[in-house]
């Protein structure tokens, strides 16, 4: 019998509201879980890639000048590490938004997009944004719910859970995002050269960077490299390393509200006023006084996700 929709998604709540607790992680590999109570306070986070498939609730994701927007019954596919803004809506404490995801994984997807049709497989010159958003579909909704009923069967897991993974994977990338999804498993793709730089910035945030430098490490031009950059992210390599910064600044500032300078510096910014001003600009309040309202602020209703 062919389940609907609105019948999936029901189930996909009951499991979730089971099972989706204070930890993103479960006993399947690769699988998260995520509840959130909504709130007013947005959340900044830096994005691994996975995919998303909202079950309740929904989210508005801000990244650079684009808004993305998922709510039940839609997937997220991300397919770099991104620094995002995001906020919960349609989501209270009685009724958490609800949501799982799975980590993508470049090989599996490669060896997935070769069993693809040829037009699929059809590798394009223009470079895909590393976000988008849709109807998930009644077929990966159906199989979402499937990976999720492995929870309460945890001696099947080992030998369906892959199975169940590979069918997602698979409707995704036949799907209208495959093309985004195949960037992930291809080599020499323009994601696969800007994510070189990507992982460069991550590891050495606080280094001064030039454009030319980070261009040679992915193997472009400047201008090439500046035009992918912006067109995977949203963001500059600049604004990238930024919204890294003031991340990772944040974090710090939580166990050392009394030392915004030091901070400061460890991140990369010579200007005290320089990093108050842009730390200001981004999370609305001054690097002290936010990192005080965070020490004594209650934590987050359970996990998060993108």
């Amino acid at each position: 019998m062919r389940h609907t929709a609105p019948e999936l998604l029901a189930e996909l709540c009951a499991l979730l509201d089971a099972h989706a607790g204070s930890a993103v992680t479960t006993t399947v590999d690769g699988l998260l879980l995520g509840r959130a109570d909504g709130g007013p306070e947005p959340d900044h986070s830096l994005t691994e890639p996975l995919l998303v498939i909202m079950a309740r609730g929904g989210k508005r994701l801000l990244l650079g000048d684009r808004v993305h927007e998922y709510r039940a019954g839609d997937l997220l596919l991300v397919t770099a590490t991104l620094p995002v803004t995001g906020h919960f809506f349609d989501a209270t404490p009685e009724t958490p938004a609800l949501a799982l995801a799975l980590v993508l994984r470049p090989s599996l997807i490669a060896s997935l997009s070769l069993d693809a049709p040829a037009p699929l497989r059809a590798r394009r010159d223009t470079p895909q944004p590393a976000i988008a958003t849709g109807p998930a579909g009644v077929d990966l909704l159906d199989a979402a719910a499937r990976m999720l009923r492995l929870l309460d069967h945890p001696a099947d897991a080992p030998v369906l859970a892959p199975l169940i993974e590979r069918e997602i994977l698979w409707r995704v990338l036949t799907g209208p995002h495959g093309e985004v999804l195949r960037e992930i498993g291809q080599t020499r793709s323009s994601l696969w050269y800007v994510g070189r730089a990507i992982a460069w910035l991550r590891e050495n945030y606080a280094e001064p960077v030039r454009i030319e430098d980070l261009a040679a490490r992915a193997g472009m031009s400047p201008s090439t490299f500046h035009r992918h950059f912006r067109a995977i992210t949203a963001l500059s390599p600049i604004q990238f390393q930024k919204r890294i910064r003031l991340q990772e600044a944040r974090s710090l500032l939580v166990a050392r509200p009394d030392d915004v300078a030091g901070v400061g510096h460890l991140v990369g910014y010579d200007s005290p006023s320089q990093f108050s001003r842009e730390y200001r600009r981004l999370f609305g309040l001054p690097p002290g006084q936010d990192a005080t309202r965070l020490r004594y602020a209650a934590p987050p209703d359970g996990a998060r996700l993108p």
